[in-house]
């Protein structure tokens, strides 16, 4: 029996940290440099395209539209976009930023269409805005061939969503070797879930935002001794794309180089064998191994914290930095993620710590978190 996405090619183009030129005194999009890596990955047989209303400051699906969309037949690819409610005032807002994402990506059409970053706090807001109703709406329309969600936290969540929303097409998740087994990410519990549930998925940051490609050495020498001819890379996305069930899996490139490495590792893949999970399972070990700040993300010190600061979300961005030595990484993660509850807002109360089941000085990680990312 086949599933949804079973025939779509194994390795997606990503449009959310496209490369960027100097132009008029500020950084835009580098079009022509997309364009080549457009050609080449869709010259390589690749089709699965993804971006979303918030990417590149709402620049990326209109990046799209000129170098996908507007140079190559419709039928010959899929176009995913998304739908963040968290950047809308209210309902009206979050409802329109569809026909903007029809207008700017000029797909007609989305063949793959998500309601974007669901878990903690935000997925109650995709409820009171009803757009669970709007979306199936504009997919009995024929304007979204298949509705899923993006999700970015733990798995009981998860399954509380899909519960409630069991209509759901696909789902697209964070999966990469490192987290696969994490406290905080739990990956492999979500794509349990999921395969459960009967759906597809969508894998997001096989590569963790590039974090798996600066290993360091004591955990590349690892993959490298097992096979020096494979990139670090490789390793990767390999690894997620031989779970079953796997629609696409993603890949934010951001230069011609990058596309023609992941098209050469992914036009004829072959799925992990045993010896060589066993591998992947070494690495992670050694991964976990590292010294860093041993927060579990339970989230105990949010409840308590009258300045609303996010705290794991600032410790997991500083082990971004001890492990990987990955600054882009951690600093993407914490401009993501820690708006509005940002690490110098603390205010040295200590209620967090007094919680901590790890027993973390907070209050001193919070200020090297504010020294590294403020």
């Amino acid at each position: 029996m086949t599933y949804l996405g079973e025939d779509i090619p194994k390795l997606g183009f990503g449009f959310m940290r496209l490369p960027l030129v100097e132009a008029a005194g500020e950084k835009t999009i580098d079009i022509e440099q997309v364009k080549l890596m457009v050609d080449a990955f869709m010259a390589a047989g690749f089709t699965y395209f993804d971006t979303a209303r918030g990417y590149h400051g709402g620049k990326s699906e209109a990046a799209l539209r000129e170098a996908l969309v507007e140079r190559y037949p419709r039928e010959s690819f899929q176009v995913a976009t998304k739908l963040p409610a968290w950047m809308a005032a209210d309902a009206e807002e979050a409802r329109s930023m569809f026909e903007t994402s029809l207008a700017e990506t000029g797909a007609g059409y989305f063949d793959f269409y998500l309601l974007h970053n669901l878990g903690e706090t935000r997925s109650a807001l995709f409820e009171d805005y009803g757009l669970w109703e709007f979306a199936r709406e504009q997919k009995d329309a024929g304007l979204i061939r298949n509705l899923g969600f993006s999700f970015h936290d733990k798995a009981d969540e998860f399954e509380r969503v899909l519960d409630t929303h069991p209509e759901v097409d696909f789902v697209q998740l964070q999966i990469n070797y490192a987290d696969w087994e994490s406290d905080s990410i739990e990956s492999r519990k979500c794509y349990e879930i999921a395969r459960a549930h009967g759906l597809p998925v969508v894998v997001m940051e096989p590569i963790k935002g590039g974090s798996l490609v600066k290993l360091p050495e004591s955990v590349a020498s690892i993959l490298c001794e097992a096979d020096p001819k494979a990139s670090l890379a490789s390793w990767a996305l390999r690894f997620a794309a031989s779970l079953s069930g796997i629609v696409t899996v993603l890949s934010g490139m951001s230069s011609l180089e990058q596309v023609q490495q992941n098209v050469g590792i992914m036009k004829d893949f072959a799925p992990l064998s045993e010896a060589e999970h066993a591998v992947v399972a070494r690495a992670r070990k050694a991964l976990d191994g590292l010294p860093v700040i041993p927060c579990t993300d339970c989230r105990y010190c949010i409840k308590g914290c009258p300045e609303g600061v996010r705290i794991p979300v600032a410790l997991a961005s500083l082990n971004m930095l001890i492990a990987f030595n990955d600054e882009y990484r951690a600093q993407e993660n914490y401009d993501w993620n820690a708006t509005g509850g940002e690490a110098s807002k603390c205010i040295e109360c200590g209620a967090c710590e007094e919680v901590c089941p790890q027993h973390i000085a907070i209050i001193d990680e919070l200020k090297k978190a504010a020294a590294a990312f403020e």
